[in-house]
């Protein structure tokens, strides 16, 4: 009788252990999917596309400054940017690549570098490496950020030493 519960017990556990595994990997292809959003939100200089990104209580956390304030100011300050890019008077883009990734169906906490270069014609790219962290949410369908630390600066050598896919 004991081996009949534990080995319908070890199935469950497999089970679910193989399920989850298979919803890990939608997670993170549809989080794939958002950051290349973000990505080609910045690209273009489609602010729009890049405010739809955001929760609208989200929180931007600025490590190097030691504040925090809601990402809905900082977007305001951001979108001159937007606005430069979509005129062609820089080019900008922003990468991510990633060193631990949690979460679940509807949450995921992510932790990596981006890097986000500008480039005014006729001058060198500037490119700005950071140590982030970013806290999302799924609403209906649809990924948000509620939270972007920007711990510190990072070095081309630790963006080199993540992986990219």
């Amino acid at each position: 009788m004991k081996i009949r519960y534990l080995s319908c017990f070890y199935f469950l556990v497999s089970l679910s252990l193989a399920q989850s595994g298979t919803g890990n990997e939608e997670r993170i292809k549809e989080l794939d999917d958002y950051w290349a959003q973000v990505s080609k939100s910045v690209r273009e200089g489609d602010f729009e596309s890049y405010k739809k990104t955001c929760h609208q209580e989200g929180v931007l956390v600025s490590g190097s400054n030691g504040s925090s304030y809601p990402l809905s100011d900082a977007l305001i300050r951001w979108e001159k940017d937007f606005t430069a890019t979509k005129k062609g008077r820089i080019k900008a883009s922003v990468q991510f690549r990633f060193s631990k990734r949690i979460g679940d169906r509807s949450t995921a906490h992510e932790t990596g570098i981006f890097l986000y270069s500008s480039t005014v014609p006729g001058e060198d790219p500037k490119n700005s490496y950071v140590h982030f962290e970013a806290l999302l949410v799924k609403r209906k369908g649809r990924w948000k950020i509620m939270m972007e630390y920007q711990k510190s600066k990072a070095s081309q050598a630790e963006w080199d030493g993540l992986a990219t896919k």
